[in-house]
């Protein structure tokens, strides 16, 4: 549903509301004004969102996605800060089956802005595993010092460790050897 139909909604609501008063049924006006709450609500947090954070929280991926993916049009369906966390929460779907997908929805939940600092450290964790992965040390690198510079609470400190140890094992450049692994020469 597109979201200025909410709002359409939610005045003919008030403006029904109105016209129960004029007709002296106070109650009834008074149910329908509050009722027309509901529709301004879903405008600024969108239904299929909300529902899909519930199973994030949940664990289940396969039904957050499912709620996600009824979300045809994002552009004239959500707002400005819901585009960044629709983006966001596809990211963390996609991340398990494509990363390249997830990387481009992360960067795009970015761009929309996110309104917590550990959303935007756990998009920015995703990244820097992205590029790793791609080989980008220096990206990865300058992501997990912005990531560490967000989570203040500490929630990804475990995690950044383990990526700060995986990198050092990565192999930069074309021609550098690792230090760190065997040599592999023809007499040893």
């Amino acid at each position: 549903m597109n979201k200025y139909i909410k709002l359409v909604i939610a005045v003919l609501m008030i403006g029904f509301g109105i016209y129960l008063f004029g007709q002296r049924e106070y109650g009834w006006g008074t149910v329908m004004i509050l009722l027309s709450a509901i529709p301004v609500f879903l405008f600024f947090r969108n239904e299929f969102i909300l529902l899909a954070f519930w199973f994030m929280r949940k664990q289940d991926i396969e039904k957050a996605r499912k709620w996600l993916d009824k979300i045809k049009n994002p552009e004239s369906q959500l707002i400005r800060k819901q585009m960044g966390y629709y983006h966001y929460m596809y990211g963390i779907t996609e991340a398990q089956t494509n990363v390249n997908n997830s990387e481009k929805h992360m960067k795009k939940a970015l761009d929309y802005g996110l309104s917590y600092k550990h959303d935007r450290a756990m998009a920015k964790l995703s990244l820097a595993g992205a590029a790793m992965a791609k080989g980008r040390k220096q990206e990865a690198e300058r992501l997990l010092k912005e990531t560490k510079a967000l989570d203040t609470q500490g929630m990804f400190a475990e995690q950044i460790k383990m990526m700060e140890q995986q990198m050092k094992k990565v192999n930069v450049g074309r021609n550098l050897q690792n230090p760190n692994m065997r040599r592999k020469g023809k007499y040893f």
